[in-house]
Parts: structure tokens; C-alpha cells; sequence
């Protein structure tokens, strides 16, 4: 295997093992709510006027994807939308006080999860965290350039 493909089969692999290590927390206290809505909650909960698009930007789904879970989460109590005073057009999204209690246990959980790594992060130098970040940012802009190739614009799923 060369260098190229260790690198992506590890990020997957490392990836892969923090979403396994994190679900049984997750699935306990969320219980009802997938992973993509406490996420969709989360950041709703961060962002002031989160709309279909904002959203499906964020997430790289389809704004169809995005309205079918923002609909679910209306229903399961979580979210509320609005329209603002001088955009009658927009449809906006809000947590309702059972969504931040879900934001607040989200928080709560990422704070539990950061400790838990402190013990490895704490010894990465900020040289080496730099390297990782020029990495990661050069690979995404490669890749965001790639998909422009395609004429797909990823994020709302249509092609040019």
C-alpha cells in the first residue's frame, strides 16, 4: 500500500473509530433522534437564521434531504420555523426549549469527548497540529476543485 493510500484508509479507519466510540453516548442520551439530527439541532442552536439552504450547504445533502428531516424534527418537537418581518419569502428554523435541551446535552457530550482525547492531543506540537491543517485544507481544495470539474455543485446536489 503506498503512502497516498495509508493516509486515507487511516483518516477513514480513525474517523470511523471515533463515530463507533462516540455512538454509545450518543444513542443514550439522544435516544429518538438520529446522529444527522442532533447535528441539524447543533447547528441550528449556533447559527442565527438557518434555512434549508444554509443547512444543506453545511451538510453536503440535497435541500430535498434537509426539508424531509427538518419536517421530522417540527414534528418530534425540536424545531420551530418563523419567517422574519422583512423576508415574508424565507422559511427560518429556531430550537424550541426541548431543541436546546438537546443542544445543551450535545454541548456537553463534545466537552466529555474533548477530555476524553485531551490526553493524546495534548502532545501534538503546534507545528505538527499546523502540518495536519495545511494538509487537510490543501486536500479539501483539491477536492472541492475536482468536483467543480463535474459541474456538480455538491451541495445542492444539481449540476450547472
Amino acid at each position: 500500500m503506498n503512502k497516498e493510500d495509508q493516509v486515507i484508509m487511516t483518516y477513514r479507519n480513525l474517523y470511523n473509530k471515533m463515530v463507533w466510540l462516540n455512538n454509545f453516548r450518543m444513542k443514550d442520551s439522544f435516544n429518538g433522534y438520529t446522529s444527522s439530527e442532533v447535528h441539524c439541532i447543533e447547528h441550528i442552536g449556533s447559527n442565527i437564521d438557518s434555512n434549508v439552504t444554509k443547512l444543506a450547504e453545511s451538510f453536503y445533502m440535497t435541500s430535498g434531504a434537509i426539508s424531509k428531516m427538518t419536517k421530522k424534527l417540527i414534528k418530534k418537537g425540536a424545531i420551530e420555523s418563523y419567517q422574519r418581518p422583512d423576508n415574508k419569502k424565507e422559511i427560518y428554523f429556531r430550537l424550541t426549549k426541548q431543541g436546546q435541551e438537546i443542544y445543551k446535552t450535545h454541548e456537553a457530550l463534545h466537552k466529555e469527548f474533548h477530555e476524553r482525547d485531551k490526553v493524546i492531543f495534548d502532545q501534538v506540537t503546534e507545528e505538527q497540529f499546523d502540518s495536519m491543517l495545511h494538509f487537510i485544507e490543501m486536500y479539501s481544495r483539491h477536492l472541492d476543485a475536482e468536483i467543480k470539474k463535474l459541474g456538480v455543485d455538491i451541495k445542492s446536489d444539481k449540476s450547472e
